[in-house]
């Protein structure tokens, strides 16, 4: 059986007037693997994703999300995407559980299947026990969980997390991990960024190493630490000579 391409980019380009954030790059992403995009600030990840999830739209070039051109159909495209943004962008006058279910009815769930699916999720990030309460009296690690949880409210095909576990303690980290791994067994395609290496090598079948808007190159983890003899982090900097946090 030959493995279907959920994302297809083809000399993407997006550029800000001087800058150029992505330059002509290609990439292709396959039904339940766990892509990642690693690199400094300014690398392009975050630009590459956004127009993947039909947030911007590239200057030229082309990529299809499912099959569908994100320029032309970013409707559908959308219905089928779940999102956990990089920013805390919850409701702060809600509670947890009305953070879900008023998510949910922008996909046109109906309101008794949006509040089943809301606790069958809060059960799934394990905040059954804070569904009542207010976003504000959440710690970091809780907040993230909840974005997790309200990225998967319409049942996605293809998740997209920017820096999933940026800011939180280990143990914190590990219980998101441990959340999103849970998805890839059950064959969710997971896009994500991230600054931690530990985090690729846990979570990624295969990372784009980006810099300056261009991909270095395309390997899993373990490939790329073989060939060059070093830890992922070690490799970044073998391949371009600055530092993730440059």
């Amino acid at each position: 059986m030959t493995s279907m391409n959920i994302v297809k980019a083809r000399n993407l380009t997006k550029c800000y007037k001087s800058l150029c954030a992505l330059d002509s790059i290609n990439f292709e992403i396959t039904k339940g693997e766990s892509f990642g995009f690693l690199g400094p600030n300014g690398a392009g990840k975050t630009t590459a994703m956004s127009i993947i999830y039909c947030f911007i739209p590239p200057t030229s070039g082309e990529v299809t999300v499912f099959g569908l051109n994100v320029m032309e159909s970013p409707g559908d495209i959308k219905k089928r995407l779940g999102v956990m943004p990089q920013d805390n962008n919850l409701d702060p006058d809600l509670t947890v559980l009305e953070n879900l279910i008023v998510y949910g009815r922008y996909f046109d769930i109906s309101k008794k299947e949006t509040s089943r699916l809301a606790w069958e999720l809060l059960d799934f990030v394990e905040l059954r026990e804070k569904a009542t309460v207010k976003i504000t009296s959440l710690s970091g690690g809780m907040k993230r969980r909840l974005l997790l949880a309200r990225s998967l409210i319409n049942g996605p095909e293809l998740l997209i997390l920017d820096e999933p576990t940026t800011g939180l303690d280990p143990h914190s980290r590990h219980s998101v991990w441990d959340q999103l791994n849970q998805l890839k067994a059950k064959g969710m395609t997971l896009i994500l960024t991230t600054h931690y290496m530990q985090e690729a090598e846990k979570l990624c079948d295969r990372v784009a190493i980006m810099d300056s808007g261009k991909i270095i190159t395309i390997d899993s983890p373990a490939r790329l630490m073989d060939t060059h003899k070093g830890n992922l982090e070690e490799v970044y900097l073998k391949l371009t000579g600055r530092s993730l946090e440059g």
